[in-house]
């Protein structure tokens, strides 16, 4: 059983988490509002947005989801663009297993569901240079989930309410939001070839298949590219060791 010390302990770096997480909260909930614009106008209700930010929680699959969200539903390739989308996850949770560390399973899964980019960066920062638990990674955790909800069900109020969001050009959000992600990921030269064959293609998937396959087909195939030119980089260091 947990003693009182460890108790308080848990509450001070779950405020603290919080209280971190504050600064990036008006720019995620700013992002959140344009998401919100574009589910109202495919016609998802609020309660429908709302349980997605609670059961998903991942900004841009979510822009996917909604973006697809046409009649009938197509859940098969939703699903997969979704797990495509975050397969940065993985990444993610390897980076915070010192963090995990002597943690249940249990523990794991559930404070694992409200990472997000910008908790998961705020605490590898302070994880650097002060002692915190996975208790700060928790309260970045519903900072960043409360302004996100926030953001996202206020611009699903507004979206109701613009008739023509074409005349502010709200019809430009989705490409807008998703140009600055791309192009936030940038590394340099070496993201030339993955991103050159993801965009032929998913160019090519759009033109000969229904639906939203070429998203699949475009990050599949840019994933596995980069992972054969790291492989190959790994090689070629180890030649030359």
């Amino acid at each position: 059983m947990k003693t009182t010390t460890q108790i308080h302990d848990n509450v001070d770096q779950l405020k603290a988490g919080f209280i971190a997480n504050i600064v990036v909260a008006a720019s995620v909930a700013a992002y959140g509002s344009v998401l919100g614009i574009v589910a109202a106008r495919k016609g998802l209700s609020w309660a429908e947005l709302l349980m997605m930010n609670l059961s998903v929680f991942a900004g841009s699959a979510q822009f996917v989801m909604v973006d697809m969200w046409l009649p009938p539903l197509p859940v098969a390739e939703i699903t997969m663009a979704v797990l495509v989308i975050n397969l940065r996850y993985l990444l993610i949770g390897a980076s915070l297993n010192p963090l995990f560390e002597g943690c249940s399973l249990r523990h794991k899964i559930f404070f694992m569901h409200l990472v997000a980019d910008e908790n998961w960066a705020m605490t590898m920062a302070h994880f650097q240079r002060s002692h915190i638990t996975t208790w700060f990674l928790l309260g970045g955790g519903l900072c960043v989930q409360a302004a996100w909800s926030l953001g996202t069900i206020t611009g699903h109020r507004l979206g109701t309410v613009i008739k023509n969001p074409e005349q502010f050009g709200l019809d430009f959000a989705f490409v807008a939001v998703f140009t600055a992600l791309v192009f936030s990921f940038w590394r340099g030269k070496r993201d030339s070839v993955p991103w050159l064959i993801t965009a032929v293609i998913a160019l090519i998937a759009e033109k000969l298949l229904p639906g939203k396959w070429y998203i699949l087909l475009g990050g599949l195939s840019g994933a596995l590219a980069s992972a054969v030119l790291i492989k190959n980089d790994r090689e070629d260091a180890g030649d030359v060791q």
